[in-house]
């Protein structure tokens, strides 16, 4: 059995066994990790940064226009979320703005069909990468009105826009 030497804990040499099992481990451990981090899907953003106003578990930041519409953004990339995917508004006029920083996926925007308390039937059919669109709706009924992009439903691209009582 061959032994190599290694860095223990505090910066102490020890000396390690190195079977073939141990070897092989080794090998793959370190050819992989790179692939997984490319998986990730993290980009240049650090872990729990915010994007236009959250993160994906964070409510978005509403804002009010001059006008008394509420404003509020949601940012697409190439994975399958949108940031934030939450967001609340009062009863009144809407101005969603759909922004993608995708370099390869095409998403849309649309809220569920039958699954709020009213119909929103304002929708983004389609976003290429880069691209960004707007749409304007007005909301009365309170509750929850779940919304997704039907290109990549089934792997989980939806969010929630909840309308406060008035």
């Amino acid at each position: 059995m061959a032994t190599t030497s290694g860095t223990g804990p505090l910066g102490a040499t020890v000396g390690l066994p190195l079977t073939r099992r141990g070897f092989l481990a080794a090998v793959a451990l370190g050819t992989s990790a790179p692939l997984l981090g490319a998986c990730s899907g993290g980009g240049d953003e650090p872990a729990g940064s915010s994007v236009s106003g959250g993160n994906a578990s964070s409510p978005a930041a509403v804002t009010t226009a001059a006008d008394g519409t509420q404003e509020v953004t949601l940012v697409v990339n190439d994975d399958f979320v949108f940031l934030p995917k939450a967001f609340t508004v009062a009863p009144g006029p809407v101005r969603l703005t759909l922004s993608s920083e995708a370099t390869q996926m095409t998403h849309n925007f649309l809220f569920s069909a039958g699954q709020g308390p009213a119909a929103i039937t304002e929708e983004i059919p389609i976003l290429g990468p880069g691209d960004e669109a707007t749409i304007d709706f007005d909301v009365t009924a309170p509750g929850d009105y779940p919304f997704e992009c039907s290109f990549h439903l089934a792997l989980g691209q939806v969010g929630t826009m909840t309308v406060t009582p008035g």
